[in-house]
């Protein structure tokens, strides 16, 4: 989460044009475990929307107040824009240099109230205090007349390319990524919140995928979004492959830089699960991370959260809910679905992700499309089709 000292780079890789259809990981021959759904998104969960509202502004010296700007917000909504109806939820963090809001209460209640936020370190505040605004002119007040609300929302450092100093995210853009929410296909790369972030030194960005769980172990999907800005170049790892050694080229920062920055995951799931169990489907999001080299080193801020959308019945006579939800030896099929959704969400923000210039020049390279295919080929993990 907290900047690190860097180096500008020079442009060694072309950028792609605008124009350029930015393929997806598995458009690429990156070979992957399990079924994803019809979107590869976490959207497959039913009732998920996701929102973003991107701020690009501005060339060259950094003008504290006045830019470059290369941030945003995305809105995770459970169901779609509703705001009466809360989700079963967990979180994890594996190391906490970070900031998510409302977690004291999540944890507390075990459930989530309204949309997942996400931005950068410094516009927190101004997200979470626009989410109640929103929150209060369109949901009803609870039985006792009370407009309350403790949203949650994560962040992302984005300083290395954006002023992030300047506060440029306002109210309006967190009303626009939360009406802007709809199911279907996610915007990946340069997106929302994670429009500024770096990944294991190349652009990162935001990034989703899912998994389907077959009918005779459930029939269930399991989506997950990741914003992330973490991890060395050396670690990347990408199916087995030693990717970011294959490409030491323009690395971000320095070659004596801690391992700094951060990850947000959203893990999303339509299986009927108890917060605690939620809890532990968090807590896997970590295994995906890992695949890809991450080492969650001390200055990294690896906050995850995980949410059922399964609706347990609701007595109002008796003020009771009635839940059904699955044994803990059945859930193994969600472990491992939320796994392999993280691994390839991260390399679909990696993949869709494009070279970027920011703050006094500096300029983070995408990670080349066609170095990738030469490193999987080269270890024998490219599918001889491609």
């Amino acid at each position: 989460m907290r900047p690190v000292a860097c180096l500008a780079a020079l442009l060694l890789v072309a950028a792609p044009t605008a124009s350029s259809p930015r393929p997806r990981a598995r458009d690429l021959g990156v070979p992957f475990p399990g079924t994803p759904g019809r979107w590869n998104a976490i959207t497959d969960v039913p009732g998920v929307a996701v929102g973003h509202e991107t701020i690009v502004a501005g060339e060259g010296k950094l003008v504290v107040g006045k830019g470059p700007v290369r941030t945003g917000v995305t809105a995770i909504f459970p169901r779609g824009r509703e705001v009466d109806r809360p989700a079963p939820a967990g979180w994890f963090s594996l190391n906490g240099n970070g900031e998510m809001t409302g977690t004291a209460w999540l944890s507390e209640s075990g459930l989530l109230d309204g949309p997942v936020l996400l931005t950068n370190t410094h516009s927190v505040g101004v997200v979470r205090d626009a989410t109640i605004a929103w929150r209060v002119k369109h949901g009803p007040p609870d039985a006792e007349g009370y407009s309350w609300s403790l949203p949650v929302v994560g962040e992302t450092w984005d300083g290395e390319l954006s002023d992030v100093n300047g506060f440029h995210v306002k109210p309006e853009h967190v009303a626009r990524a939360i009406e802007s929410a709809k199911t279907g296909p996610v915007p990946e790369g340069n997106v929302g919140g994670g429009t500024g972030s770096i990944c294991f030194e190349f652009k990162g960005g935001i990034g989703t995928s899912s998994r389907t769980i077959a009918a005779k172990r459930g029939g269930f999907t399991v989506g997950a979004l990741v914003q992330c800005n973490c991890g060395r170049r050396p670690q990347l790892t990408i199916a087995g492959v030693p990717v970011g050694r294959e490409i030491p080229e323009q690395p971000a920062y320095g070659e004596d830089a801690d391992e700094t920055g951060s990850i947000l995951i959203v893990i999303a799931t339509d299986a009927p699960l108890l917060p605690h169990q939620l809890t532990r489907v968090a807590r896997r999001a970590a295994m995906g991370l890992a695949r890809l080299g991450s080492i969650s080193g001390n200055g990294s801020g690896d906050l995850f959260v995980a949410f059922s959308t399964a609706d347990p019945a609701w007595d109002a006579g008796k003020r009771r809910y009635t839940a059904s939800y699955l044994a803990n030896d059945d859930l193994d099929p969600v472990f491992e679905a939320a796994v392999q959704a993280t691994e390839e969400a991260i390399v679909n923000a990696l993949v869709a992700a494009e070279t970027m210039t920011g703050i006094d020049g500096k300029t983070v390279i995408a990670l080349p499309h066609d170095r990738l295919r030469t490193a999987l080929s080269k270890y024998g993990r490219l599918p001889r089709a491609q």
